[in-house]
C-alpha cells in the first residue's frame, strides 16, 4: 500500500509538474504572439501615418506650384491683358469701329480665360475674402448650369488657409462631377461649426452612383485625398435615381477625427 501510495503521489507530482510547464509554455507563447501583434499594429500605424504624411506633402507641393502659376497668370498676364485692353480701347482706328470692337471683344475673352485658368489652378483671392465668399462666387459663376444653395450656420469661424483651400477644392470637384455626370438640377452645401469639429455636407438630386464602380475615378480620389490631408473623415451616401451626399467631419484641433462622427 505504501508503494502504491508513493507511486500515486509521484504520478500526481509528475502531472502537476507537466501542467505547470505546459502552462508556462502557453503563457510564454501567448505573450510572444501578443508582442508580435503589437509590433505589427505599431508598424501598420507607422505606415498609415507615413502614407498620410506623403499625401499631405504631395498636396502641399501641388498647391504651392498651382499657386505660383495662378498668381503669375492672375497678377502678371492678367494685368498685362488689362493694360493692353485699355490701350486698344483708346486706339485711333481711323473710324473703323468694327475692327476696334472685334479686337476689344477678343481681348475681353482672353482676360476672362486668364482669370478662369487662374481660379481653376488655385483660388488666388481666397485668403483675403475667405471660403464663404469664394464659394458664393463659384455659385454665381455656375448659376446658369445648376441651382446651388449654400447654408452657413451662425457662428462659423474662418479656418486656416490650407483647410479652406482644401474645402473649396472639394466643393469645386463635387460640383463639377455633379454637373458632368449626375443630371442634377439642384445642389446643396451645408456648413456648420461645432465645439470640436466642423461639418460640411454636400448633396444633390441627381442620378446617384455606385461607389464601388466610381471610387477609382480621379474625382473621387481627389476628394478623398484632400479629406485625408485635413485629418478629417468622410462618408458617401448615394442612392441610384435619388442623388448623392458627401459628409465631411473636420476636427478643429487637427487631430484625426472619429469615423463615427460622419455616421
Amino acid at each position: 500500500m505504501k508503494e502504491v501510495t508513493l507511486n500515486i503521489s509521484l504520478l500526481v507530482l509528475i502531472i502537476v509538474t507537466i501542467t505547470v510547464i505546459v502552462s508556462f509554455i502557453l503563457l510564454a507563447y501567448r505573450s510572444f504572439i501578443n508582442r508580435i501583434i503589437k509590433e505589427k499594429n505599431a508598424q501598420h500605424e507607422a505606415e498609415v501615418l507615413h502614407q498620410k504624411s506623403l499625401v499631405l506633402e504631395n498636396i502641399k507641393v501641388q498647391e504651392e506650384e498651382r499657386k505660383r502659376i495662378a498668381v503669375m497668370i492672375h497678377d502678371d498676364i492678367g494685368n498685362r491683358l488689362n493694360i493692353l485692353s485699355l490701350w486698344l480701347n483708346n486706339l485711333d482706328t481711323k473710324g473703323d469701329e468694327v475692327i476696334k470692337k472685334n479686337i476689344y471683344s477678343q481681348m475681353s475673352s482672353l482676360i476672362d480665360a486668364a482669370r478662369s485658368i487662374s481660379h481653376s489652378l488655385y483660388p488666388v483671392n481666397l485668403e483675403s475674402v475667405g471660403l464663404v465668399l469664394y464659394v458664393e462666387e463659384l455659385i454665381a459663376n455656375l448659376s446658369h448650369k445648376i441651382n446651388i444653395s449654400l447654408q452657413v450656420m451662425p457662428g462659423y469661424r474662418k479656418k486656416d488657409i490650407f483647410t479652406e483651400v482644401q474645402l473649396y477644392r472639394i466643393i469645386q470637384e463635387f460640383t463639377t462631377n455633379v454637373i458632368k455626370h449626375s443630371r442634377a438640377t439642384d445642389l446643396w452645401i451645408y456648413i456648420k461649426d461645432y465645439p470640436l469639429y466642423m461639418a460640411v455636407v454636400i448633396s444633390d438630386n441627381g442620378q446617384g452612383f455606385e461607389y464601388d464602380q466610381v471610387k477609382k475615378g480621379m474625382g473621387i480620389k481627389n476628394i478623398e485625398s484632400r479629406v485625408k490631408s485635413m485629418n478629417a473623415v468622410h462618408k458617401w451616401k448615394s442612392t441610384l435615381k435619388k442623388g448623392s451626399r458627401l459628409i465631411i467631419i473636420i476636427p478643429t484641433n487637427h487631430e484625426p477625427a472619429n469615423q463615427n462622427s460622419a455616421d
